[in-house]
């Protein structure tokens, strides 16, 4: 049974098309990297698993559930950019993240101790347990990003969406962080979307691409139409199509 289900998602901004026809399932714990040119409406396609955005039409559900009208505990997201607190400690910042479950947005007492418990847990998965105290700009860049995604862990997603989450981040650091989140992959089960522009990092952490892209071009106003899905590959599989895309949705297909 499908897990996440993108049925038929359109999106425009001020009539101007940026993604058409987007239709995906998902099973749980699976991982889905996302590729195309720039500007064909890979991060819009995050923002709308976020809730962050509204579909022009269309429909997205998660284990079934209606259609979420805002961002919610279920999805996190990392960015490119460091996404955490800089007057917050690393420690703050994960019980910060844990702390949106809370009905007052922050802990208590007994529950403050158990969540900074919990905090240092979280953290010495992150291999940032010695620098709990530490504030974000004393951290290098790797160690900030794997901050940003402790912390979106602390608040125990169900879906977790990155974009472009390493692409600030030196190859050596690169490499550190890709081994970072295969095991909290594992660990957690959590259903992973990552947009990212390096291929080789999309099969190496996928277990399908899916390559967005324009299928219609007009030469005299080339914003006219939106991206789709136009390859949606195996990564674990020698990069055969994951599933054949039907012709009435007007979708290339890989040759040979």
């Amino acid at each position: 049974m499908s897990f996440v289900t993108v049925r038929d998602i359109y999106q425009s901004y001020d009539d101007r098309p940026i993604i058409e026809r987007v239709n995906v399932e998902a099973e749980e714990g699976a991982f889905l990297s996302i590729v195309g040119a720039s500007g064909c409406g890979k991060s819009t396609f995050l923002r709308l698993l976020l809730a962050q955005e509204r579909p022009t039409r269309g429909e997205i559900r998660i284990d079934g559930a209606d259609p979420a009208r805002e961002p919610g505990l279920d999805r996190g997201v990392v960015f490119q950019r460091y996404s955490v607190f800089p007057h917050m400690t690393v420690r703050e910042n994960v019980v910060a993240g844990e702390s949106f479950r809370s009905p007052w947005g922050r802990f208590f007492g007994a529950e403050r101790k158990a969540a900074l418990t919990r905090a240092d847990e979280t953290l010495a998965r992150c291999g940032l347990d010695h620098v709990a105290d530490n504030y974000p700009a004393t951290l290098s860049g790797g160690m900030q990003q794997r901050l940003a995604i402790g912390q979106a862990l602390a608040a125990k997603p169900r879906v977790l969406l990155l974009d472009e989450p390493f692409g600030a981040l030196d190859p050596g650091t690169r490499l550190s962080m890709h081994e970072f989140l295969q095991d909290l992959r594992a660990e957690t089960g959590m259903t992973v979307f990552m947009v990212t522009h390096d291929l080789e990092e999309a099969f190496k952490l996928g277990d399908r691409v899916l390559v967005f892209d324009k299928i219609r071009w007009d030469p005299q106003d080339p914003t006219l139409n939106g991206a789709t899905i136009t390859y949606d590959f195996d990564a674990r599989n020698g990069g055969i199509p994951y599933q054949s895309l039907k012709e009435d949705t007007h979708v290339l297909r890989p040759h040979g």
